[in-house]
């Protein structure tokens, strides 16, 4: 994806330029063997993997350093939240490398919720989500003027900056000459402040001023059975269909490090993340 790393709170992300030292996003796969007494092996892993993210950088600029800091040992400030709030909870993180920001199981237009409710809500009209048809969830829609909304797992939209391009793709077998997309922009608490809009397949917005967070909507323009998979959101590039979502899961710090570099005031700074539904810390 083309953009730096951005990482903090809800509504007051900050940009780190300079590239890391090293960067480790594997997933945590929590798979579990067992070997029988003849030698075969059985294995057992939960349905969901949690992401985790470590960078680290040399001769961080002092500012930046301050910002990782704040944000793993919780303390508000400048940069931060900016406001007299406790700091604690959980960190947004756009991953660079991510290039569809929809939940993975979102994209590929599966639930773990017979209704779809964990990925998608009605902003207009009326939609009846069905059961798995092959291993995805289909809409049925019963008014063409019918609007769905695709959910964010915790923050009430995608996070985001004023000034930040973001573009959104609808899934690809909606008819493009029927449909229509669009961008709720909203702000930090969640309050709607305006649309970005466009009639057929994709639309690309400009974050406006005091915007944190973007909620993507989209009208198939038909009645009848509709497909949820394949659609993608991006920021700085233009999206692709059938991407693979990585999300943009809420984050807790667990790990930070923070020492002078050889030639102060540079730091050489490392934090370590892994995804949360939540962080009560």
């Amino acid at each position: 994806m083309a953009r730096n790393l951005w990482i903090g709170k809800p509504g007051l992300l900050r940009e780190i330029t300079q590239a890391a030292k090293s960067w480790d996003r594997s997933p945590e796969l929590n798979v579990t063997e067992f070997k029988s007494l003849e030698g075969q092996i059985t294995t057992v892993a939960p349905a969901r993997t949690a992401r985790r993210l470590k960078f680290s950088w040399d001769w961080l600029e002092p500012a930046d350093a301050d910002h990782l800091t704040r944000l793993a040992r919780r303390v508000n400030g400048p940069g931060m939240l900016g406001r007299n709030v406790y700091a604690g909870g959980s960190v947004v993180v756009l991953d660079p490398a991510s290039v569809n920001l929809l939940d993975p199981y979102q994209a590929a237009g599966q639930s773990g919720e017979t209704a779809g409710l964990d990925h998608w809500f009605t902003v207009q009209g009326a939609i009846t989500i069905s059961p798995f048809v092959d291993d995805v969830v289909l809409g049925s829609c019963d008014d063409p003027a019918t609007r769905i909304g695709w959910r964010h797992p915790v923050w009430p939209g995608w996070p985001v900056m004023p000034g930040m391009r973001v573009s959104w793709l609808v899934p690809p077998d909606w008819n493009a000459g029927l449909c229509s997309a669009q961008l709720d922009w909203k702000d930090v608490d969640g309050g709607y402040l305006t649309t970005s809009f466009a009639n057929g397949v994709t639309v690309t917005g400009t974050a406006p001023a005091n915007a944190a967070f973007v909620t993507p909507v989209a009208g198939p323009g038909a009645t009848g059975l509709t497909g949820l998979a394949g659609a993608c959101l991006t920021i700085g590039e233009d999206p692709v269909a059938l991407a693979l979502g990585e999300g943009c899961p809420a984050m807790a710090v667990t790990g930070c490090t923070d020492t002078p570099a050889s030639r102060l005031p540079y730091r050489n700074v490392s934090i370590d993340l892994v995804e949360v539904t939540g962080a009560a810390l």
